[in-house]
């Protein structure tokens, strides 16, 4: 009996648009915007004023000079469109010294077990399932950090980080990218205040397609290969500010708002225009004991159109919950991850380990 062949898992539907899109765009590596941490998600990643521990290689270098001491180690896993597309994330970050701390992260975003379907006609012009192949189309960032403690200015933190960008489509394409992120962080009495300018000197994607990886089967077709290969990532700009309140012995809140600055044409945020687009989001974390923490948040606003051209906003919530133990961190969110995943939330989790406070207890 033939095998029957998903449309959604075939070279034609996947491959071309994506190798279309590449042609000098000043969007790309959209993965890396997607967000790592359930505690992070969680809060609607309001977390660049406080992120202070490994996750901080991510979302603001800076907070990783308050690891002090120490070594923490963090994991993720989520799934897209009904578990076709994998997202995972690892990382590592210790202390340097008196002053400094480094960290590494990990991320891995791809569909596997594409059906291949260019050499499905054989020579004679017969089908032949037996030709089918599979292939992955993944997306892959490695994220090295440094933070120092400012010794001139109290309160004052600033790191970098560098990323090395790789992604391949099979044996059809493949780029090399690589690009720059600077954080600050500064506390001030109980107020903390954070900015991390992504993608400092734009963050380049050099492709490279194999042509003759196609077959005979795209000269068939209308299709035409993009003549351009260079890919984008314009600057963006994340400012944060949060204050956590010791409400009594045992509960204390946290919260914190975060504004995304992006540049280079109008999008469909809160406040938008062809110079500069402003999308707010705000997060809350309730502790008890420092043992078990209860989060919200709100953001990414989008302004909409009807069908009478009448303008309204949407805005995603998100929930979640923690428990620390002995300096394991096991955390939950409800969330639609990158707002995009073809479901109304998703179900995240993520664990991090602090040796630290581990080895104290």
């Amino acid at each position: 009996m033939p095998q029957r062949i998903p449309l959604k898992k075939t070279i034609l539907f996947l491959v071309l648009p994506i190798l279309a899109f590449s042609q000098g765009r000043k969007y790309s590596n959209a993965f890396l915007e997607i967000g790592v941490d359930a505690r992070a998600m969680a809060m609607s990643n309001a977390v660049i004023a406080s992120t202070n521990d490994v996750n901080a290689t991510y979302w603001n270098p800076a907070g990783l000079a308050q690891i002090r001491n120490s070594w923490q180690a963090s994991a993720m896993h989520a799934e897209y469109f009904a578990s076709i597309a994998q997202y995972d994330y690892a990382a590592y970050a210790q202390s340097i010294d008196d002053y400094s701390s480094g960290g590494l992260a990990f991320i891995r975003f791809g569909v596997d077990d594409i059906l291949n379907t260019t050499d499905l006609i054989d020579q004679d012009g017969n089908v032949d399932y037996d030709r089918i192949q599979r292939f992955s189309a993944a997306d892959y960032a490695l994220i090295g950090s440094y933070a120092r403690i400012s010794k001139k200015v109290k309160g004052l933190s600033y790191g970098g980080s560098f990323k090395l960008v790789y992604r391949q489509i099979g044996e059809f394409a493949s780029s090399v990218g690589f690009g720059f992120d600077a954080g600050l962080q500064y506390q001030k009495g109980k107020w903390m205040f954070g900015a991390t300018l992504r993608d400092v000197t734009t963050t380049f994607n050099a492709w490279t397609i194999h042509e003759e990886e196609f077959g005979d089967i795209f000269e068939l077709t209308p299709n035409e290969l993009p003549s351009e290969n260079l890919e984008l990532t314009i600057p963006r700009l994340l400012l944060g500010v949060g204050r956590t309140f010791q409400l009594n012995d045992k509960y204390s809140l946290h919260s914190e708002m975060s504004a995304d600055l992006t540049f280079g044409g109008q999008q469909n945020v809160l406040l938008g225009s062809d110079i500069l687009n402003f999308n707010p989001n705000i997060g809350l974390e309730l502790g008890y004991r420092n043992f078990v923490f209860l989060r919200a948040g709100a953001g990414n606003v989008k302004k909409l159109q009807n069908f009478d051209s009448s303008e309204y906003y949407s805005l995603q919530p998100n929930l979640g919950l923690g428990f620390a133990y002995r300096g394991i961190h096991v955390d939950y969110a409800l969330t639609d991850i990158g707002s995009a995943s073809g479901t109304l939330y998703s179900n995240i989790f993520s664990l991090r380990f602090n040796f630290e406070t581990f080895k104290r207890s």
